[in-house]
């Protein structure tokens, strides 16, 4: 069954953007994914096709109406029964792999982008809409985060990806730390050599530095993910499942 993504949006002309090139969009060209961008106001119903108005309880900027999101959300659900409805906001829960994972695995995924100071929350209740923010950051608009997640689940899909195992030890893949770094040709350069042990051969010794130099990076760059790491590992890093990782 091809994977169907569904976008809501005030410039449905963004879609397939970056979507449309490299992995994803080889992809969507061989049916392995597909997506409809339907624009917002068309499902406006008075002649200005007017999709906002101002908040309740005085503020500055303009709000997306129950009214028009409702219909236009109602039409993306008939045509992707099933995939769950994201709404794309700073507010929402933060997007991890876990959560992108758990995505691609499913029917696809129906996602609206908000403008504005955002959409009515009676019709966010009332679709039971999840709530996802892709960073602690604020975007004109969700057009840039519904690419940026979609662009993480579409990968994941069978056949994407060259090599499965790219996605296993990738950063936070299923053990929650960072990437080691890459090094390619030439050996040296500016002066600057490759780690001995990546030209040794000696799979074991490189699959150990590869972990060592993750478990580094994960510590000292993000502690949050290290303290969970550790705390999955019953307390011991370099382990998984409670287990010692293989040398």
């Amino acid at each position: 069954m091809t994977w169907r993504a569904s976008v809501l949006s005030l410039f449905p002309e963004m879609f397939p953007g970056p979507l449309g090139l490299s992995l994803a969009g080889r992809a969507l060209r061989d049916g392995r994914w597909s997506l409809e961008a339907l624009d917002i106001r068309g499902f406006a119903t008075d002649r200005h096709r007017t999709v906002d108005d101002t908040p309740f309880g005085g503020g500055a900027g303009m709000v997306m109406r129950p009214d028009v999101v409702d219909a236009a959300v109602g039409a993306a659900v008939a045509t992707n029964p099933g995939a769950p409805l994201v709404y794309l906001t700073p507010r929402g829960r933060l997007l991890d792999q876990v959560l992108v994972r758990e995505l691609a695995a499913g029917p696809g995924v129906t996602l609206l982008c908000g403008r504005y100071e955002g959409v009515d929350q009676r019709v966010i209740e009332a679709r039971r809409m999840i709530e996802l923010s892709v960073g602690d950051v604020v975007l004109s608009g969700g057009e840039v985060a519904a690419i940026l997640l979609l662009d993480a689940c579409v990968r994941l899909l069978p056949g994407v990806m060259g090599a499965s195992e790219s996605a296993v030890e990738e950063s936070h893949g299923p053990e929650g730390l960072l990437e080691y770094p890459h090094y390619t040709r030439p050996a040296e350069w500016q002066g600057r050599k490759v780690p001995e042990v990546l030209l040794s051969g000696h799979h074991a010794e490189v699959a150990r530095w590869r972990r060592e130099r993750a478990e580094e990076a994960t510590r000292t760059r993000r502690p949050d993910l290290w303290a969970r790491h550790v705390n999955r590992n019953g307390g011991e890093p370099g382990r998984l499942d409670g287990h010692p990782a293989a040398a």
